[in-house]
């Protein structure tokens, strides 16, 4: 019960660290939390909460352990020391991984400030660098890196550098970044990642055909895992609108046709695919990817903008009547998605979208956000993937996660107080009425037990004095003894009636008294023996006794102090847990309202991107039509002509030698209006 009081202070204390919205989830060094020897059980279970994304578990935990083990009076003792180094360190990484870059920035000083061997300062400096990194400081992180002299820890070497280049080109001096980058090349731990920031670091120090023919083998090579395909489709992507806004259209198809039709970046890749086609004036090939890309996730932006070119492909093919039928067609899709935006705000302001983060399958199903867009009546959720893209909103949503998980845990130790409250009032009911009788059965036991330890202290003290002093009769039997005063009241008497006294009776008593004395002085050394011997296994029956006493002295403290003394400590954790659970309840609020309001002007914005859409369809569905109907009309006309021609023709033919009869004018006959511009036309 202790250790949980415990760990509920620790988790008070740290409910009030966890509202600046930071970086970094898992910790990028996995091997700073990894021990090929573990000799501590409770620094086991720390590292196992780590590896299990538990973070707060295994900082409480470990603070705790260390807390504790600095108090002992023999540490060494403790197979925690085995791991007390590492643990101070890897409570840093934890609270890194926890988002907590405060405590982590100080744990890492103080290592700096320390007396400690250089390779563990420069290790200190990397992660302090990391920080920095993280919150953006990205001066801060290039100073804390500057600090590192001589050998950098083979571990963090890799590491080291590669937070080195992207902190030289956050600074934009991609001319050393570069350098550092081209030295990571080869690295397994880092394949793909060191690639691609070394074509983004040569494209924005102006190489740009070194920038591309680097990416370009990062977009060739067969990938393993979902990861690294993700980022060579990302790759291709990236050379593609590269050379798209370059002019050179060919090239960059053949970047959107690497992509995989299956990816995160797959609809992105087909609109890219078909602007190229349409950029070179090639509208027909333009149309197969966005033919495509028009059957997937309405509510994806690529898809949305393929609604408007498929339509705008048709018109410059002069398709106008399937051009115009495709314009119908996105209008109808961009009214449908500005209701389902206007309905996603509206449920957001009423707090659905927050009590969609709360739930508990939100840290506990993978994929969860995807999940969450198939469930019915949820029009919250609809856009929310491409919202939890961003870093701004994946902070936030884990900062609200986190806190909602301490206030649950709060909660939980909440409801643990009332519950140590009911199990005291029932040891407190319990006790109470039994220990007062059991006190008067104690103390008489007690002054029993008293009396016999004096009397066996008597004993023993009588038995040095008999090795000093020889006193024989000192050891007599009962029935000796009993003898011996009998002989003596004998004396008595006959000196009490001398007339009684005769010879024969001196005689006689004096041989008894003989014989008592004889058999005693004889048998003293081995009664003596025996008497030691009887002393020793009293001494194992008092010790016996004396450990039942403690025990029971032991016991009754125990049932005492299982109900008393608690009350103001459970009062101190209870009033302490109910500020921090305030405090959260704040900063919950707080967060929850940047999420909401992150979240509603997206929408906002994707709604105003839409409404814009749809007057651009409006327009081009009117112009569709109309050139359809002027196309439509001069068919028309051109028919009409050749009927002409068709009749003078026949004329001509059917009487050649009629020369009074008056033949037909070259002039066609006066061709119709057209119709006005806006009304009805076939689109056949």
């Amino acid at each position: 019960m202790n250790s949980r009081l415990a760990r509920a202070v620790a988790g008070a204390a740290l409910t009030v660290l966890c509202a600046a919205p930071v970086q970094a989830k898992t910790p990028e060094d996995p091997s700073a939390l990894h021990t090929d020897n573990l000799r501590d059980l409770f620094f086991g279970e720390a590292l196992f909460n780590a590896h299990q994304d538990r973070y707060f578990d295994a900082i409480t935990g470990l603070d705790t352990e260390l807390q504790q083990f600095r108090l002992l009076d023999d540490p060494e003792l403790d197979p925690f020391s085995m791991h007390f180094g590492q643990a101070e360190f890897a409570v840093g990484d934890l609270e890194l991984s926890y988002r907590m870059h405060l405590e982590a920035g100080r744990a890492m000083e103080q290592v700096l400030q320390g007396d400690v061997p250089q390779p563990i300062k420069n290790e200190a400096a990397y992660r302090l660098a990391k920080i920095h990194y993280h919150k953006q400081q990205f001066a801060n992180a290039l100073h804390a890196l500057e600090l590192i002299e001589g050998r950098v820890p083979e571990r963090v070497r890799a590491d080291e550098q590669f937070l080195r280049a992207r902190v030289y080109m956050q600074l934009g001096r991609f001319e050393e970044a570069v350098e550092l980058l081209k030295d990571l090349k080869g690295e397994k731990s880092l394949a793909g990642f060191v690639e691609y920031n070394l074509g983004i670091a040569l494209l924005k120090a102006g190489e740009t055909e070194r920038g591309v023919v680097e990416l370009d083998g990062l977009g060739r090579k067969a990938g393993r895992g979902d990861a690294m395909r993700a980022l060579q489709d990302k790759t291709n992507l990236l050379l593609g609108f590269q050379l798209m806004e370059a002019e050179e259209y060919q090239r960059a198809r053949t970047y959107f046709d690497r992509v995989q039709l299956s990816g995160p970046f797959s609809n992105q890749a087909l609109l890219g695919a078909g602007w190229v086609e349409a950029n070179a004036g090639r509208y027909d090939r333009a149309l197969v990817p966005w033919q495509l890309l028009k059957q997937r996730k309405s509510t994806d932006a690529a898809v949305q903008e393929a609604m408007l070119a498929v339509p705008y492909a048709y018109g410059k093919l002069e398709v106008h009547s399937t051009a115009a039928v495709n314009y119908g067609q996105a209008l109808d899709l961009f009214g449908n998605q500005v209701d389902v935006l206007t309905r996603s705000i509206n449920s957001i302001r009423e707090g659905k979208l927050l009590e969609a983060l709360r739930r508990k399958e939100a840290s506990q199903v993978k994929n969860w956000v995807v999940e969450l867009r198939k469930l019915p009546d949820a029009p919250e959720t609809h856009y929310l993937l491409d919202l939890m893209a961003s870093n701004d909103y994946q902070e936030f949503l884990r900062n609200y996660q986190d806190l909602n998980d301490l206030f649950e845990r709060n909660k939980d130790w909440l409801q643990s107080l009332d519950a140590f409250d009911e199990i005291i009032a029932l040891r407190r009911s319990y006790y109470e009425p039994i220990l007062p009788g059991l006190d008067v059965q104690f103390r008489q036991i007690d002054a029993r037990i008293k009396m016999r330890l004096e009397q066996r202290q008597r004993l023993a003290m009588r038995i040095e004095n008999l090795l000093v002093n020889r006193r024989p009769e000192l050891l007599a039997k009962s029935d000796e003894t009993e003898s011996r005063l009998i002989l003596q009241q004998i004396r008595d008497i006959l000196e009490y009636n001398p007339s009684l006294q005769s010879e024969e009776t001196e005689d006689r008593i004096a041989r008894l008294e003989g014989v008592l004395k004889f058999r005693l002085s004889r048998e003293f050394d081995d009664r003596l023996t025996k008497a030691y011997k009887n002393l020793q296994e009293l001494d194992e029956v008092i010790a016996t006794l004396q450990e039942s006493y403690q025990r029971y002295v032991r016991t009754r403290q125990a049932a005492t102090h299982s109900y008393e003394g608690y009350t103001d400590q459970i009062a101190s954790l209870r009033a302490g847990l109910n500020r921090a659970q305030e405090r959260i309840d704040q900063l919950m609020s707080r967060q929850g309202r940047m999420l909401e309001q992150l979240a509603i002007s997206e929408l906002e914005e994707r709604r105003g991107q839409l409404e814009s859409y749809q007057i651009k369809a409006r327009f081009a569905l009117a112009d569709s039509y109309d050139r359809a109907n002027e196309l439509q009309e001069r068919r028309a006309d051109a028919r009409k002509v050749e009927e002409y021609q068709r009749q003078v023709e026949q004329m001509k033919q059917a009487a050649p030698d009629s020369r009074s009869e008056p033949l037909p004018t070259d002039n066609p006959p006066e061709l119709e209006a057209p119709a006005p511009k806006g009304e009805g036309a076939d689109n056949e």
